[in-house]
């Protein structure tokens, strides 16, 4: 069992040892035979959410930051109200190799109550898309509040985020296979970084380590994604009070509506010294 952090903490390296595994593979390459080769995956294994001895969720995910995840995702899914409301984490002291540290039971401070029958009816996530998971459409959009955040961001810092995530990648660099989320202040600065086979786990790794240090995200704060935007990524940022969200790639059309609704920055395709900004231009200064 696991207390409150006083701080957010960097992934540690056996979190990231523990991502990746080892198999034989048979690699051909123009103009050469075919030869043996041993080649580093990415892990995929499912965590499953326990609330008071309760199963809520289970989720696809890459091991390493669990608790991150967990405390992520109570927050981002608004089984949470505020850091404060999380009690304590333990993985399931019952459960048998290699499953004993593939269940996290959650229990929340005194005094804080939860609707398990909801919880269970209307979450299931995978790895590729956490929305399409869910067992009610009606329970897709959370009640997002607006954000307010009236910092700026100079272009130039803006173009400095992709390179500064691709350094953070340190499993993606092995496999080439995992999402990464990061969080950068208004300057840039690189503050968290995770990494997952799912966006969207990779962003409640994120909020959750600082969930766990009893805090919300800074506000005036950056997330950064690879790959594209999706609504659940913007409905993440939204429910963690993050005012911009930049992307490698494209994002849908949900989440350009959802990000203009609640006022979140939202910049898609950024690479090298390009990118296209689909909400709040006002708050990149020289845009």
């Amino acid at each position: 069992m696991i207390g409150m952090r006083s701080k957010p903490v960097p992934a540690a390296d056996g979190a990231k040892a523990a991502a990746v595994v080892r198999r034989e593979v048979l690699r051909y390459r123009e103009g050469a035979e075919a030869s043996s080769a041993e080649d580093d995956l990415s892990v995929e294994e499912p965590l499953e959410i326990r609330l008071h001895g309760e199963p809520i969720a289970v989720l696809m995910r890459t091991p390493g930051d669990d608790f991150d995840l967990v405390a992520g995702f109570l927050l981002t899914e608004k089984v949470i109200e505020r850091p404060r409301d999380l009690g304590a984490l333990s993985f399931c002291e019952t459960g048998e190799p290699p499953n004993a540290e593939n269940v996290v039971d959650v229990r929340l401070a005194d005094g804080v109550e939860f609707d398990s029958e909801r919880l269970r009816r209307n979450f299931y996530s995978s790895s590729s898309c956490g929305v399409c998971g869910k067992a009610s459409i009606d329970q897709i959009r959370l009640e997002c509040p607006s954000i307010d955040g009236d910092f700026c961001v100079d272009l130039e810092a803006l173009f400095a985020l992709d390179a500064g995530l691709r350094r953070s990648q340190a499993v993606f660099h092995r496999t080439g296979s995992l999402h990464a989320a990061a969080l950068f202040d208004a300057r840039g600065d690189l503050l968290v970084t995770r990494e997952d086979v799912g966006r969207h786990n990779a962003v409640d790794k994120v909020v959750g380590s600082y969930v766990l240090a009893a805090q919300r995200p800074p506000t005036p704060s950056i997330l950064m994604v690879s790959g594209r935007s999706s609504f659940e990524i913007i409905q993440k940022a939204a429910m963690a009070a993050i005012p911009m969200v930049v992307a490698v790639s494209a994002p849908s059309s949900m989440a350009v509506d959802l990000a203009r609704e609640v006022g979140i920055t939202l910049v898609g395709f950024l690479r090298g010294r390009g990118c296209n900004v689909y909400s709040g231009s006002d708050r990149i200064r020289g845009s």
